[in-house]
């Protein structure tokens, strides 16, 4: 996880796009200075970043789906839940699968766990549209190429 970078998944490390699921993980870093401020001896991830985690693990199932043609943008979060604390060190399991697609819109349920035990979960809608430009695609490529992102699958877009 590079916080300051805002890339919150580590390595994709499962994706199965015929059953339309993703599973990623995420180390939280040591140390950072989000955690300077979130809170001041009592360390803790914020809650908005770890529903953007899983929404960028939503965001590359999306991607894969459609063949590295389009991306996915965070448009809306449904009945997010928060059920424990995540410190710095701490290493996520984050899982999402596409419910609906269609009209330019996918809906995901998306979870985070750590030794099994629920942190967090969401149904999440993003909006996919074309890459504003090809300077952002490449750094997308860049990117998946970092997070594992099958080959074969990136090679078709």
């Amino acid at each position: 996880m590079r916080l300051e970078y805002f890339q919150l998944i580590d390595r994709i490390v499962d994706l199965k796009i015929a059953d339309r699921k993703i599973s990623t993980e995420a180390t939280v870093p040591g140390t950072s200075t989000i955690f300077e401020g979130h809170f001041p001896g009592f360390p803790l991830m914020p809650g908005v970043l770890l529903i953007e985690a899983m929404a960028q693990t939503s965001g590359w199932l999306i991607v894969a789906s459609n063949g590295f043609a389009r991306m996915a943008f965070l448009a809306a979060v449904k009945d997010a839940k928060f059920r424990m604390f995540v410190t710095p060190g701490q290493k996520l399991s984050v899982k999402a699968a596409l419910t609906h697609e269609g009209s330019g819109y996918a809906i995901t349920d998306a979870s985070i766990t750590l030794d099994d035990k629920s942190i967090c979960d969401a149904t999440l809608t993003l909006r996919i549209l074309d890459f504003p430009n090809d300077e952002m695609k490449l750094r997308m490529r860049e990117a998946a190429a970092r997070v594992g992102f099958p080959a074969e699958v990136s090679a078709n877009g």
